[in-house]
């Protein structure tokens, strides 16, 4: 057996692959994968969740060099 892996977004491209593949009868398994950590991606959405709900705090420039000093 030889697996092939496709890395696109473009739905056209997919679309195309997969009728390729049906017509010369080859079977396929479609899996969609992130490459993060779903640990990581739902901490970065309460985040952006947090910060649109006002919860967030605004450092300025001079703020975040004092901290290295």
């Amino acid at each position: 057996m030889t697996i092939l892996a496709i890395e696109t977004e473009d739905k056209e491209v997919i679309k195309a692959v997969k009728a390729l593949l049906k017509g010369f009868k080859v079977s396929f398994n479609e899996r969609s994968e992130s490459p993060y950590d779903p640990e990581f991606v739902e901490m970065v959405k309460a985040g952006d969740k947090e910060i649109a709900e006002g919860k967030g705090i605004k450092v300025t420039a001079e703020e975040l060099r004092s901290l290295w000093n």
